[in-house]
Protein backbone atom coordinates (compact mmCIF):
# COMPACT_ATOMS: atom_id res chain seq x y z
CA UNK A 1 0.00 0.00 0.00
CA UNK A 2 1.31 3.19 -0.67
CA UNK A 3 1.93 5.58 1.90
CA UNK A 4 -0.99 3.93 3.90
CA UNK A 5 -3.62 5.20 1.50
CA UNK A 6 -6.11 2.37 1.34
CA UNK A 7 -6.37 0.91 -2.22
CA UNK A 8 -3.45 2.85 -3.55
CA UNK A 9 -0.65 1.38 -5.76
CA UNK A 10 3.42 2.25 -4.86
CA UNK A 11 4.38 4.43 -7.36
CA UNK A 12 8.19 5.49 -7.76
CA UNK A 13 9.96 7.45 -10.25
CA UNK A 14 13.20 7.09 -12.37
CA UNK A 15 15.16 10.13 -12.76
CA UNK A 16 14.87 8.64 -16.68
CA UNK A 17 11.28 9.81 -16.33
CA UNK A 18 13.11 13.36 -15.99
CA UNK A 19 16.50 13.42 -16.89
CA UNK A 20 16.66 17.21 -16.79
CA UNK A 21 15.47 17.91 -13.22
CA UNK A 22 18.18 18.26 -11.13
CA UNK A 23 18.36 15.45 -8.20
CA UNK A 24 17.11 18.17 -5.58
CA UNK A 25 13.74 19.06 -8.16
CA UNK A 26 13.55 15.56 -8.66
CA UNK A 27 12.79 14.87 -5.20
CA UNK A 28 10.19 17.67 -5.13
CA UNK A 29 8.32 15.95 -8.04
CA UNK A 30 8.14 12.76 -6.76
CA UNK A 31 7.13 14.20 -3.02
CA UNK A 32 4.50 16.21 -4.76
CA UNK A 33 2.58 12.70 -7.03
CA UNK A 34 2.53 10.97 -3.67
CA UNK A 35 5.92 8.51 -4.72
CA UNK A 36 7.14 6.38 -2.45
CA UNK A 37 10.33 6.46 -3.98
CA UNK A 38 12.74 7.42 -6.28
CA UNK A 39 15.87 5.92 -8.43
CA UNK A 40 18.44 7.74 -9.40
CA UNK A 41 20.89 6.90 -12.64
CA UNK A 42 24.76 7.10 -12.94
CA UNK A 43 24.14 7.02 -16.57
CA UNK A 44 23.23 10.90 -17.66
CA UNK A 45 26.18 13.15 -19.05
CA UNK A 46 26.19 15.28 -15.74
CA UNK A 47 27.70 13.37 -13.22
CA UNK A 48 25.53 11.11 -10.14
CA UNK A 49 23.39 13.93 -7.88
CA UNK A 50 25.20 16.79 -9.99
CA UNK A 51 28.14 16.27 -7.78
CA UNK A 52 26.41 16.68 -4.45
CA UNK A 53 27.42 14.77 -1.43
CA UNK A 54 25.41 11.69 -1.28
CA UNK A 55 24.97 11.89 2.50
CA UNK A 56 23.06 15.32 1.54
CA UNK A 57 21.08 13.79 -1.28
CA UNK A 58 20.17 10.84 1.40
CA UNK A 59 18.67 13.63 3.81
CA UNK A 60 16.96 15.17 1.10
CA UNK A 61 14.81 12.41 0.27
CA UNK A 62 14.04 10.82 3.88
CA UNK A 63 12.80 14.61 4.60
CA UNK A 64 10.65 14.20 1.85
CA UNK A 65 9.53 11.06 3.13
CA UNK A 66 10.93 9.44 0.17
CA UNK A 67 13.04 5.68 -0.04
CA UNK A 68 15.92 5.93 -2.51
CA UNK A 69 15.05 2.51 -3.69
CA UNK A 70 18.29 2.15 -6.04
CA UNK A 71 21.35 3.55 -7.58
CA UNK A 72 21.80 2.36 -11.02
CA UNK A 73 23.86 0.86 -12.45
CA UNK A 74 26.67 -1.84 -13.09
CA UNK A 75 26.49 -1.98 -16.70
CA UNK A 76 27.27 -5.29 -18.14
CA UNK A 77 27.54 -6.90 -14.83
CA UNK A 78 28.18 -9.95 -15.74
CA UNK A 79 31.25 -9.39 -17.93
CA UNK A 80 32.67 -10.66 -14.73
CA UNK A 81 36.47 -8.73 -13.91
CA UNK A 82 38.39 -7.08 -11.54
CA UNK A 83 37.41 -4.20 -13.29
CA UNK A 84 33.92 -4.78 -12.57
CA UNK A 85 34.49 -5.99 -9.07
CA UNK A 86 35.82 -2.03 -8.55
CA UNK A 87 33.24 -0.23 -10.30
CA UNK A 88 30.42 -2.44 -8.44
CA UNK A 89 32.40 -1.82 -5.00
CA UNK A 90 32.31 2.23 -5.89
CA UNK A 91 28.40 2.21 -6.52
CA UNK A 92 28.06 0.34 -3.66
CA UNK A 93 29.82 2.83 -1.31
CA UNK A 94 27.53 5.48 -2.81
CA UNK A 95 24.71 3.82 -2.00
CA UNK A 96 25.45 3.50 1.22
CA UNK A 97 26.39 6.55 1.97
CA UNK A 98 23.51 7.82 0.54
CA UNK A 99 20.94 5.35 2.12
CA UNK A 100 19.67 3.85 -0.87
CA UNK A 101 18.34 0.37 -0.34
CA UNK A 102 19.59 -1.60 -3.39
CA UNK A 103 22.11 -0.95 -6.76
CA UNK A 104 20.82 -1.92 -9.77
CA UNK A 105 22.72 -4.69 -12.08
CA UNK A 106 22.66 -4.77 -15.99
CA UNK A 107 23.78 -7.11 -18.12
CA UNK A 108 25.83 -7.14 -21.08
CA UNK A 109 23.55 -6.47 -24.46
CA UNK A 110 26.26 -6.26 -26.73
CA UNK A 111 24.90 -10.49 -28.68
CA UNK A 112 27.53 -12.30 -26.28
CA UNK A 113 26.77 -15.46 -23.84
CA UNK A 114 22.81 -15.06 -25.73
CA UNK A 115 22.42 -18.62 -25.54
CA UNK A 116 20.35 -20.24 -22.30
CA UNK A 117 23.31 -22.25 -21.15
CA UNK A 118 26.05 -19.22 -21.37
CA UNK A 119 23.63 -16.75 -20.01
CA UNK A 120 23.64 -18.90 -17.23
CA UNK A 121 27.10 -19.10 -17.10
CA UNK A 122 28.08 -15.81 -16.83
CA UNK A 123 25.41 -14.72 -14.47
CA UNK A 124 25.98 -17.46 -12.01
CA UNK A 125 30.05 -16.25 -11.70
CA UNK A 126 28.93 -12.53 -11.89
CA UNK A 127 26.42 -12.94 -9.27
CA UNK A 128 28.09 -15.45 -6.70
CA UNK A 129 31.18 -13.31 -6.49
CA UNK A 130 28.72 -10.06 -5.95
CA UNK A 131 26.79 -11.65 -2.84
CA UNK A 132 29.31 -11.12 0.04
CA UNK A 133 30.42 -7.96 -1.24
CA UNK A 134 26.78 -7.19 -1.74
CA UNK A 135 25.67 -8.21 2.21
CA UNK A 136 29.21 -6.48 3.28
CA UNK A 137 27.62 -3.41 2.34
CA UNK A 138 24.03 -4.36 3.85
CA UNK A 139 22.37 -3.72 0.01
CA UNK A 140 20.34 -5.75 -1.80
CA UNK A 141 20.74 -5.85 -5.81
CA UNK A 142 18.45 -5.14 -8.50
CA UNK A 143 18.52 -7.29 -11.40
CA UNK A 144 17.30 -6.58 -14.60
CA UNK A 145 16.67 -9.05 -17.34
CA UNK A 146 16.42 -7.15 -20.90
CA UNK A 147 14.29 -8.19 -23.66
CA UNK A 148 16.56 -7.71 -26.48
CA UNK A 149 17.55 -10.66 -28.33
CA UNK A 150 20.96 -9.71 -27.75
CA UNK A 151 21.11 -9.90 -24.22
CA UNK A 152 23.23 -12.66 -22.06
CA UNK A 153 20.47 -12.49 -19.52
CA UNK A 154 17.01 -12.34 -21.54
CA UNK A 155 15.03 -14.91 -19.23
CA UNK A 156 13.34 -13.98 -15.73
CA UNK A 157 13.91 -17.97 -14.98
CA UNK A 158 17.29 -18.43 -16.02
CA UNK A 159 17.69 -15.21 -13.27
CA UNK A 160 15.31 -16.98 -10.91
CA UNK A 161 17.17 -20.17 -10.93
CA UNK A 162 20.66 -18.70 -10.48
CA UNK A 163 19.77 -16.48 -7.51
CA UNK A 164 18.89 -19.99 -5.81
CA UNK A 165 22.14 -22.11 -6.83
CA UNK A 166 24.33 -19.11 -5.31
CA UNK A 167 21.89 -18.76 -2.39
CA UNK A 168 21.35 -15.40 -3.08
CA UNK A 169 17.85 -15.09 -1.63
CA UNK A 170 17.00 -12.02 0.03
CA UNK A 171 19.54 -10.32 -1.67
CA UNK A 172 19.29 -10.48 -5.26
CA UNK A 173 15.81 -9.27 -6.67
CA UNK A 174 14.14 -9.36 -10.26
CA UNK A 175 13.38 -6.16 -12.11
CA UNK A 176 10.35 -7.11 -13.89
CA UNK A 177 10.15 -4.56 -16.39
CA UNK A 178 6.67 -4.40 -18.33
CA UNK A 179 8.99 -3.37 -22.22
CA UNK A 180 11.38 -6.33 -21.59
CA UNK A 181 8.85 -8.59 -20.61
CA UNK A 182 7.06 -8.07 -23.73
CA UNK A 183 9.88 -8.39 -25.46
CA UNK A 184 11.44 -10.98 -24.03
CA UNK A 185 7.81 -12.78 -25.37
CA UNK A 186 6.33 -12.90 -21.44
CA UNK A 187 6.48 -16.10 -19.67
CA UNK A 188 6.52 -16.72 -16.06
CA UNK A 189 6.44 -13.90 -13.11
CA UNK A 190 7.98 -14.18 -9.92
CA UNK A 191 6.32 -12.01 -7.22
CA UNK A 192 8.73 -13.61 -4.27
CA UNK A 193 11.70 -12.53 -6.22
CA UNK A 194 10.65 -9.33 -7.77
CA UNK A 195 12.11 -6.32 -5.92
CA UNK A 196 10.69 -3.30 -7.99
CA UNK A 197 8.50 -2.84 -11.26
CA UNK A 198 9.48 -0.41 -13.88
CA UNK A 199 6.93 0.75 -16.54
CA UNK A 200 6.51 2.19 -19.46
CA UNK A 201 4.39 2.16 -22.25
CA UNK A 202 4.53 1.55 -26.23
CA UNK A 203 2.48 3.07 -28.56
CA UNK A 204 4.15 2.99 -32.05
CA UNK A 205 2.30 -0.24 -33.79
CA UNK A 206 5.69 -1.53 -34.94
CA UNK A 207 7.10 -4.90 -34.52
CA UNK A 208 7.93 -6.15 -30.63
CA UNK A 209 11.48 -7.27 -31.89
CA UNK A 210 11.95 -3.78 -33.42
CA UNK A 211 10.87 -1.74 -29.81
CA UNK A 212 13.71 0.20 -28.75
CA UNK A 213 14.44 2.38 -25.61
CA UNK A 214 13.18 5.81 -27.51
CA UNK A 215 9.68 4.15 -28.05
CA UNK A 216 9.14 4.49 -24.41
CA UNK A 217 6.70 6.82 -23.35
CA UNK A 218 4.29 6.92 -20.41
CA UNK A 219 1.73 4.08 -20.12
CA UNK A 220 -1.77 5.10 -21.29
CA UNK A 221 -5.15 4.08 -22.88
CA UNK A 222 -3.17 3.85 -25.99
CA UNK A 223 -0.27 1.02 -24.24
CA UNK A 224 0.53 -1.79 -26.69
CA UNK A 225 2.95 -3.13 -23.63
CA UNK A 226 -0.41 -4.66 -21.46
CA UNK A 227 1.41 -2.60 -18.69
CA UNK A 228 -1.81 -2.85 -16.54
CA UNK A 229 -2.32 -6.73 -17.20
CA UNK A 230 1.12 -7.23 -15.96
CA UNK A 231 0.87 -5.51 -12.88
CA UNK A 232 -2.87 -6.74 -12.13
CA UNK A 233 -1.07 -10.11 -12.37
CA UNK A 234 1.76 -9.21 -10.22
CA UNK A 235 -0.59 -7.52 -7.92
CA UNK A 236 -2.68 -10.99 -7.49
CA UNK A 237 -0.10 -13.19 -7.25
CA UNK A 238 1.04 -11.10 -4.05
CA UNK A 239 3.32 -8.32 -5.42
CA UNK A 240 2.71 -5.35 -3.10
CA UNK A 241 6.14 -3.58 -4.10
CA UNK A 242 7.11 -0.25 -5.71
CA UNK A 243 5.81 0.75 -9.53
CA UNK A 244 8.44 2.83 -10.83
CA UNK A 245 8.18 4.97 -14.01
CA UNK A 246 11.27 4.40 -16.16
CA UNK A 247 10.12 6.40 -19.91
CA UNK A 248 13.41 6.57 -22.15
CA UNK A 249 10.91 8.80 -25.22
CA UNK A 250 12.16 12.04 -25.76
CA UNK A 251 8.81 13.28 -26.33
CA UNK A 252 8.57 12.85 -22.32
CA UNK A 253 11.83 14.37 -21.17
CA UNK A 254 10.85 17.18 -23.13
CA UNK A 255 7.09 17.82 -21.45
CA UNK A 256 7.22 21.54 -19.80
CA UNK A 257 4.92 19.67 -17.14
CA UNK A 258 6.00 16.53 -16.37
CA UNK A 259 4.03 16.04 -13.19
CA UNK A 260 0.49 16.67 -14.68
CA UNK A 261 1.30 13.75 -17.53
CA UNK A 262 2.90 11.74 -14.73
CA UNK A 263 -0.43 12.01 -12.30
CA UNK A 264 -2.81 11.11 -15.30
CA UNK A 265 -0.97 8.21 -15.98
CA UNK A 266 -0.75 7.02 -12.41
CA UNK A 267 -4.64 6.99 -12.51
CA UNK A 268 -4.92 5.46 -15.58
CA UNK A 269 -2.90 2.50 -14.06
CA UNK A 270 -4.53 2.48 -10.71
CA UNK A 271 -7.98 2.24 -12.64
CA UNK A 272 -6.61 0.15 -14.52
CA UNK A 273 -5.37 -2.53 -11.86
CA UNK A 274 -8.62 -1.74 -9.65
CA UNK A 275 -11.04 -2.85 -12.40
Amino acid sequence: MSRGIPNMLPFALNHMTTPKLGWLAFLDLAQSLGCEGVEFRNDFQTPLFDGADPAEVGSAAKARGLRILALAEVKMFNDWSDAKRAEAEALMKIAKACGAEAISLIPRNDNVATSRAESRQVTETALRALLPMLQSYGLKAMVEPLGFEVCSLRYKDILAEVIEAVGGKGTYFIVHDTFHHALAGGGPIYPDLTGIVHVSGVKDSIYVGDMRDPHRVLVDADDLLGNVAQIRALRAAGYTGAISYEPFAASVHDLADPKSALAASMEFIRAGVAA
